[in-house]
């Protein structure tokens, strides 16, 4: 029992630590999203809806929406996005995201009509995969909207970049949704782009493999500017 006792203890004052130094933290990523915590929800498709995008956010990280998951035609395309933007609405006053995946499926979504509910809907922050975003950045930007693009590579972010993304999501084979074909590890996706994109001066955040909040205090790498997570939050409930 004393022993137990004492690991309690211990779990406690170490869980105490990583908030404060959490509570002090502030990162490009922070300041651009307006939230407190360097914390991005991940996409998830059909785990990332109102209810987690919501509880994330109300926590202080980056909650997201997964534009795929509610606007498939058979599900009423964007205008479904439209109502779980609403709902999350009504759970959070905090900001949170939209994620569009640009990725080839049996029925194409309406890419054209989710960046116009995205904008109408004045959502602050939009996350972009799977292609390079060239497609959906020049209205998403003229609506003064804030894009975090994952890649897979570091000539992937750097064409994203020039593209006119306002951070990167750099994307390690660790990651638990499309790690791309790239095979790169986060000890090595991240130690490489914390030499070339901040060199460059690109922000990006490390996507993959991320979990305890030990992980937060020091940003992967130079230039490193918050923890993208997924299954992570699929432990914390709430979200299914």
């Amino acid at each position: 029992a004393p022993k137990r006792k004492k690991t309690e203890q211990h779990v406690k004052e170490a869980k105490k630590k990583t908030q404060e130094k959490m509570a002090r933290l502030r990162t490009k990523l922070t300041e651009l999203c307006g939230i407190m915590h360097p914390i991005i929800q991940g996409g998830m498709h059909y785990v990332g809806l109102a209810p987690l995008a919501a509880a994330v956010s109300n926590a202080g990280g980056l909650g997201v929406i997964t534009a795929l998951s509610v606007a498939q035609p058979q599900l009423g395309g964007a205008e479904n996005l439209r109502r779980e933007i609403r709902a999350c609405r009504q759970l959070t006053s905090k900001p949170f995201a939209v994620n569009i995946t640009l990725l080839p499926v049996g029925v194409p979504p309406d890419y054209e009509g989710i960046v116009r509910v995205v904008l109408e809907e004045k959502v602050p922050v939009v996350e972009t995969a799977g292609r390079a975003p060239t497609t959906v950045i020049g209205p998403l930007k003229a609506g003064g909207v804030v894009v975090i693009h994952k890649c897979v590579s570091i000539r992937h972010a750097m064409s994203a970049a020039k593209a006119g993304v306002d951070m990167i999501s750099m994307d390690g084979f660790d990651c638990g949704g499309h790690p791309g074909e790239e095979d790169v590890g986060n000890w090595v996706l991240l130690a490489k782009a914390g030499r070339v994109l901040a060199r460059a001066g690109i922000p990006f955040v490390a996507s993959g493999g991320g979990a305890p909040g030990t992980q937060l205090p020091a940003p992967p790498g130079p230039g490193g500017e918050g923890l993208h997570m997924g299954n992570r939050f699929k432990a914390a409930g709430g979200g299914t």
